[in-house]
Formats: structure tokens, sequence, C-alpha cells
């Protein structure tokens, strides 16, 4: 959605909130801004904007705090993605197995080609895991993907040769069409990213998170969490786990202390159809 011009409240926002200039054309072009962090996955609406800049007031956090490393190989659907970019350089993702054939991630996390560890708990160990290479033509992200916006962000990667599930190799129940009423009470999230020193963790780490009923975030498709507690950077794609254990969510981004993860119960055709069909 276009901007055509910056409202004329936006003055007052500034100067109420002690907001810096940002210059507001088209395309979400407030993401250029270089206290804007590109994981924000807001569209691009009046409403959604006065949010934003509300939340460049607040303390920036990007780090995994009050967090603890879980028992070894106790969350078996984990798995963490090393991608390949198109230029050369190579990025991690986190990601989560949905069945034998398939694990499922956030359509950011886009590359020339995946590789997937499964029944890893602490990545300098490497004995007796499970590597698939994925190339980009067995990765489905979403048709309706906008990375100006982190808009519809899900993908879903094909394993070929399907992985051999074990003790420490397993899927996760997504939530269904039918868990898309009430907000989940009782969630975490999980990954190998950032912590509270800065440093992606070497084993894997859970955190609880508290989920907000805000209006525009159910418009976009989006569970969100607020706080200093949450996904940090290079948790990108891993599960928000909810009530029964079912993978609810996909993490998105982050602004701030506000996180975003895609709701995976909006989505059940979308996936149901590429698990499927693909």
């Amino acid at each position: 959605m276009q901007m055509t011009q910056t409202p004329p409240s936006l003055s007052v926002i500034r100067e109420q909130f002690k907001i810096e200039s940002v210059s507001v054309v088209s395309h979400c072009s407030l993401l250029a801004h270089p206290d804007f962090d590109l994981t924000m996955f807001t569209h691009c609406n009046l409403a959604v904007l006065i949010f934003v800049l509300i939340l460049q007031d607040q303390v920036h956090t990007g780090e995994i705090v009050g967090g603890h490393e879980v028992a070894p190989h106790s969350r078996p659907y984990m798995v963490i993605l090393e991608l390949k970019k198109s230029n050369g350089n190579i990025a991690y993702c986190d990601g989560f197995l949905v069945n034998e054939h398939f694990v499922m991630t956030a359509a950011h996390c886009e590359a020339r080609s995946y590789k997937v560890f499964l029944g890893l708990h602490d990545y300098k160990d490497r004995k007796n895991v499970q590597t698939v290479t994925v190339n980009e033509t067995n990765a489905f992200p979403h048709e309706g993907y906008d990375k100006t916006c982190l808009m519809n962000d899900i993908m879903l990667l094909k394993l070929h040769p399907k992985v051999k599930f074990n003790e420490n190799v397993t899927s996760i129940a997504l939530a269904g069409r039918d868990d898309t009423g009430s907000v989940p009470k009782s969630c975490a999230v999980l990954g190998w990213g950032n912590t509270e020193n800065g440093k992606p963790s070497d084993v894997l780490r859970e955190v609880n998170v508290n989920l907000t009923d805000i209006e525009f975030c159910a418009k976009e498709k989006k569970y969100c969490s607020k706080g200093r507690t949450g996904p940090g950077k290079g948790d990108s794609g891993g599960p928000l786990v909810c009530e029964c254990g079912k993978a609810y969510g996909v993490v998105s981004g982050n602004q701030q202390n506000t996180n975003g993860y895609t709701m995976i119960p909006e989505y059940r055709d979308w996936i149901d159809c590429i698990l499927k069909h693909k």
C-alpha cells in the first residue's frame, strides 16, 4: 500500500514523543530510516505508522533475556538453517519440522540454498546430526510475501531425501483453523539466536512470552508480544509454541520491544496445499 504524502498529524506525534523527523513517501520508506529494523512486521497504514513512531522512543532490545537452555533434544522438531545468499554470504535462521518432508520457517529467510541441521542441540557438537541441502527450487515462500513490510512472512522448505525420525528428530503439531479465536495464553519461543550478551547461543534456548491482543496485529495476521523477553537476532523462522505444545506462529520480526509472529492458523489452507501438492 502506498502512502502519497506525510499525514499532517505526524509533526504533532513527533513532538509529543520526541521522535526525530522521518520521511515517508511510498512503499514503506520509513523502513529506510537508520533506527528502523527491517524485520519490522507492520503494514503501511497510518495506525501502524503511528505505532512505529511511538516505538522509536523506547529502549531497543534485540536479545533473549530471561531465557534458559532446554534439556538436550527435548525439542526434537527444531532445526538450524544455514543460508547461502545470492552474493555468497552466509546467514542463519531457525525452523521447525512439520513432517518428514518439510521444514517451516520465515519467508524473509530467503537464500539461494539452505543447509538444514536436524537433531542438533549444541551447535559445536555435530555428532549424530542429520543434514539436508535444499536449493531454492524447493523453497516455497508464500506467494503474497512482501519483503518490504514482511507481510505473509511464512515459507516451507521441501527436504529431499526425507528425514529419518528418531528420538532426536521429529515433527511438531501445527495449530489448526479452529485455533484462530482468542490469543493463546501460554507461549514460548525457541532458538539459537542472540542472548543478552549480544552473541548467538551455542545451545538451544527457550523463553516464555506473553502475547498481547493488539487489533492491528490481528489484521496483519500476526501475534504480538511485548517486553524485554522474546526472540533475538538469529531466531527468525523459529516456532511460537503455545497451548498443548503446538506451533501457533513463526518468528517474523521485531521492532524494539515488540515482536511479531506469523499466525499459522490463518495460513492452514496454504500450508496444507503445499504439503499435499509440492
